[in-house]
C-alpha cells in the first residue's frame, strides 16, 4: 500500500501549522536521545549563601567538551523584565566549547551579564539569560528551608522556576560562527547546542534552590525531591522575533514538515501492527490527558482550542476502546482516516505526534534529515524561462493565487523592525505609519503581484531577461524555484492579511523544539515550558522515552 504524502496545501496552512505538537522529531527529545552516553558533570558551584556567584556545568565523551557557565546575580525586583529590552536579569549564561580556565570565567564574569552589550568570542557557542518567577522561587526556598518539600498545586501551575527571555548562537555578539562547528557529528541536528544550554541551565536552577534553602537553614533544610524536580521545566517568553524565521529559511522549514510527514506515511503503511507498538500508542494517548488537563492559560483562544482538543482526544479514546480493531490491515492509515472526518485540526495532528511513539526505528533517521544549507539553494536559474515560472505558481501557490489583495482586509497588516530593539514587530497599515519600512514578509502579496507581472510575457522568455526589470520580485523568483524542489517550504497563508494569528507561525516553530503547553498573553506572544517532566542529566544513560506523556505531580 502506497500513501501519498499530506498535500502541503492543507498542511501549510496557519490554522493546521499552529495545531502542531512537539513529538519524537522535536528537537529537545532528539538531543536528549543523542547525550544520553555523555558525561554529565557540575565542576564548579561558587555561589553565597543568597545563590549568588557562578557555576559551571558539563557535557563530555572522549575528547570533546561543552561546558555551561552560569552567572547568577542580584537585581531589585523592580530591574526584572521579561521583555526583550531588559538590561539586567536573575542570571546570564553562556555554553563555552571545551574546559573554561579561570581566565575564561573572569573575562565572561564581566561580559556575560551584559548580554547584548557585552563581546564574547568564538570559544562561546551560545549565550542566554534567565529571571526568576520570584513568587515559585521563594516558595521553594521557604518550604525546603523548613523541611518540608513545595506545593505541588501552585508549582504545577507556573511549571519552572525560572524562564529564558532569549537564546543566541550563530555568530551573534561574537560568539562561535556556525561554519566552525557545523560538521561536529553530535550536534548535527538543529539547535542541538541551545536545548544543551536550556537543558544545563534547569539543572542550575535546582542546585540554586537547594543551595540557598540549605544555607537559609542548614539543620532542617531538604532537597527538592527528585520526582517535583522532573516535572519543572524552564520557562520562556517568546513574542514575534521567532515569526520571520520560519519564512527566512524556506528549506529548513521544508525539512521539518517532511520529515514529520514522511514519518506519518510510513507510520500509516505498516500492514500488521505488533501489539506491543499497540499498547505503547494506547497508552500514550491515555497518558496525554493528563497533560491536556494540566494546561494552565487564561487565553480564551487557547481554552477554546483545550477544550476542543479535550473532547476530541476523549471521543478518540472511546473509539480506539469500543469501535476500532487494531488486528485488520493498516490500522494506522484507518485511524488517520477516522481522525481527518471526526476531530478538530488540533486533536488530528496531537495524535499524528503521538503515532511516532512506538517507531523508533522510523523517526530516528529522519532526525538526522532535520537541518538544511539554505545557501545551497539561493541561485536562480536564470536560463529557465517565464513559462516553467508561470507553471510552479499555479502548482505550488494555486490558493494563494486566488486572495484578491486589491481588498483592504488582505493588506491590512505590515511586518517592520523595531528601532529601539531590532526587533521584528506587525502594525496595522491602514492606522499607523511606517509602512514604507516594511519588511519583505508578504510572501503570499508578492507571489500575486509575480504572477500578474508575469501573465502577459511569452512563455519563452529566459529568466534573467525578466530581472532586468523586475528585480524588486527577485525574493520570490528565488522562492518560486526552491518550492519546485522542497514542497512543504512555504506557508500557504496570507502573513499580512486581518485574520493572521501570528502565534500560529510560533507555534510551528515551538512544536518543533519540543515546548510544551503553550500559553498565549495576546495573539504576539505567548509563554512556553521547556523539558518539564524531563529526566534529569544523572538519568539520562536510563530513563523512559515517553516521559512527555507521563508527567505526574
Amino acid at each position: 500500500m502506497n500513501i501519498e504524502l499530506r498535500d502541503p496545501n492543507i498542511i501549510m496552512k496557519l490554522s493546521r501549522l499552529g495545531s502542531f505538537h512537539q513529538s519524537r522529531l522535536s528537537f529537545l527529545r532528539s538531543f536528549l536521545s543523542e547525550f544520553k552516553d555523555w558525561q554529565y558533570n557540575r565542576d564548579l558551584f561558587d555561589l553565597d549563601q543568597e545563590g549568588y556567584g557562578t557555576a559551571v556545568y558539563s557535557f563530555k565523551k572522549k575528547d570533546r567538551v561543552y561546558s555551561l557557565i552560569c552567572y547568577a546575580n542580584k537585581i531589585n525586583d523592580n530591574e526584572r523584565s521579561d521583555r526583550v529590552i531588559a538590561t539586567k536579569w536573575d542570571a546570564a549564561f553562556t555554553l563555552h566549547d571545551g574546559v573554561p580556565l579561570k581566565e575564561d570565567i573572569d573575562r565572561l564574569r564581566n561580559e556575560v551579564p551584559k548580554q547584548e552589550v557585552g563581546r564574547l568570542s568564538y570559544k562561546e557557542l551560545t549565550l542566554s539569560r534567565a529571571n526568576k518567577s520570584v513568587r515559585i522561587f521563594d516558595h521553594v526556598v521557604e518550604s525546603l528551608s523548613n523541611g518540608n518539600q513545595p506545593d505541588l498545586e501552585l508549582l504545577e501551575k507556573v511549571g519552572y522556576l525560572y524562564r529564558t527571555t532569549a537564546v543566541y548562537g550563530s555568530g551573534k555578539f561574537g560568539l562561535a560562527d556556525r561554519f566552525r562547528i557545523k560538521n561536529r557529528e553530535e550536534i548535527n541536528g538543529p539547535f542541538r547546542l541551545e536545548m544543551m544550554l536550556v537543558y544545563l541551565v534547569r539543572q542550575f536552577t535546582f542546585d540554586q534552590v537547594n543551595h540557598v534553602a540549605k544555607n537559609r537553614n542548614p539543620n532542617s533544610a531538604v532537597k527538592l525531591d527528585p520526582k517535583i524536580c522532573r516535572n519543572l521545566g524552564i520557562g520562556n517568553s517568546t513574542g514575534l522575533g521567532m515569526a520571520p524565521f520560519i519564512v527566512n529559511h524556506p528549506t529548513l522549514l521544508n525539512n521539518w514538515i517532511l520529515s514529520r510527514e514522511i514519518a506519518l506515511k510510513k507510520i500509516r503503511e505498516i500492514k500488521i501492527v505488533k501489539t506491543q507498538d499497540r499498547d505503547l500508542f494506547k497508552d500514550c494517548v491515555k497518558s496525554s490527558l493528563k497533560n491536556i488537563t494540566s494546561w494552565n492559560t487564561e487565553s480564551e483562544y487557547q481554552l477554546k482550542k483545550i477544550k476542543l482538543l479535550l473532547k476530541d482526544i476523549k471521543k478518540f479514546i472511546n473509539f480506539l476502546e469500543n469501535e476500532f480493531d487494531f488486528q485488520k490491515d493498516y490500522p494506522f492509515n484507518k485511524i488517520y482516516l477516522w481522525l481527518e472526518k471526526e476531530t478538530c485540526e488540533e486533536c488530528i495532528e496531537y495524535v499524528v505526534s503521538i503515532m511516532m511513539e512506538p517507531f523508533g526505528d522510523i523517526v530516528q533517521p529522519l532526525v538526522a534529515q532535520m537541518s538544511s544549507e539554505e545557501e545551497k539553494y539561493f541561485n536562480i536559474p536564470t536560463e529557465r524561462n517565464v513559462g516553467d515560472l508561470k507553471k510552479i505558481l499555479e502548482n505550488k501557490y494555486s490558493d494563494i493565487l486566488k486572495i484578491n489583495f486589491n481588498m483592504e482586509e488582505s493588506n491590512q497588516k505590515f511586518w517592520f523592525i523595531s528601532k529601539n530593539k531590532e526587533e521584528p514587530r506587525l502594525a496595522n497599515r491602514f492606522e499607523e505609519n511606517g509602512a514604507d519600512l516594511e519588511q519583505p514578509l508578504a510572501i503570499a502579496r508578492d507571489v500575486k503581484k509575480l504572477y500578474e507581472r508575469l501573465s502577459p510575457l511569452k512563455n519563452n522568455l529566459k529568466i534573467n531577461q525578466f530581472l532586468i526589470d523586475n528585480s524588486d520580485l527577485r525574493h520570490v523568483v528565488r522562492r518560486a524555484f526552491i518550492i519546485e524542489k522542497f514542497p512543504y517550504s512555504e506557508i500557504q497563508d496570507n502573513t499580512i492579511g486581518e485574520n493572521l494569528v501570528p502565534i500560529d507561525m510560533l507555534r510551528l516553530k515551538l512544536s518543533f523544539f519540543g515546548a510544551l503547553k503553550f500559553d498565549p498573553r495576546s495573539d504576539k506572544w505567548l509563554r512556553i515550558c521547556m523539558f518539564q517532566g524531563a529526566p534529569l542529566p544523572n538519568e539520562l544513560n536510563d530513563y523512559d522515552e515517553q516521559w512527555v506523556y507521563k508527567t505526574h505531580s
